[in-house]
């Protein structure tokens, strides 16, 4: 694919994107590029809130640690792409969240490649979707022919506020080697009425009571992030924004 060229459905990358958006976003902007080196101890947070597509590429190192905590909320399309590639005995860990309303598209595709052996990674992301939002998240784990002891896992769950609400959700593996530990979860569903009907019961008004409910949802998911805090009070603006 060319600068020049728009992508289309066909393509798997783009198969839930808003493409009238994207056009107004083209060309795509150049990865950034984090490499931690052997031994590393790498944290950041990124937020999406203006309606962008921000692209990372990461080599961990070996022995080293990485950790990427992401909130897409913002712009009528926003777009988060990672690629990362694990060195001998790297770990990764991925905490991340989308929450969106309205027409908005938010997606979060990423490819992590354990190219040698021993390197962990795990990642986690919740989507809360409300009014006719689509969230997208596309996640690839490729295991190497020689990445023996290779642990991994995804654990991918999406909130539906509303019915008209879209959740795609593709977690991956590709595995060549036979020494692995690989597992991956998806559900996607609404709030549990007997739980707002308890908490509405005890006085609570509907709209806190669906609030507290998507906050527990997304619990977890900035556990040790770089700013923590902010993150938490970001998501929990954004979701009673959608309530």
């Amino acid at each position: 694919m060319t600068t020049a060229s728009l992508p289309t459905r066909r393509d798997e990358a783009w198969r839930y994107s808003d493409i009238e958006a994207l056009a107004r976003l083209w060309p795509l902007p150049a990865p950034e590029s984090i490499v931690v080196p052997a031994g590393g101890d790498f944290k950041r947070a990124i937020v999406q809130d203006e309606g962008r597509i921000h692209q990372i590429e990461m080599s961990i190192g070996r022995n080293a640690k990485a950790a990427l905590h992401l909130l897409n909320i913002g712009g009528a399309y926003g777009r988060i792409g990672l690629t990362v590639t694990l060195h001998e005995g790297a770990d990764f860990t991925l905490g991340a969240a989308q929450i969106g309303g309205g027409e908005q598209t938010l997606e979060i595709i990423t490819t992590v490649t354990h190219a040698e052996p021993g390197a962990t990674s795990r990642q986690v992301v919740r989507s809360v979707l409300g009014g006719t939002a689509t969230g997208t998240y596309l996640g690839k784990v490729a295991v190497a022919r020689d990445a023996q002891a290779t642990d991994s896992e995804q654990d991918v769950k999406a909130m539906l506020i509303e019915r008209s609400a879209t959740a795609n959700a593709k977690p991956e593996l590709e595995i060549f080697a036979d020494d692995v530990k690989c597992a991956h979860g998806c559900a996607i569903g609404e709030l549990d009425a007997e739980a707002l009907f308890y908490l509405q019961s005890r006085g609570m008004p509907p709209a806190e009571a669906k609030t507290i409910l998507l906050q527990a949802f997304v619990a977890g998911v900035f556990d040790g992030a770089e700013d923590e805090a902010r993150l938490q009070e970001l998501a929990l603006a954004k979701l009673g924004e959608l309530v």
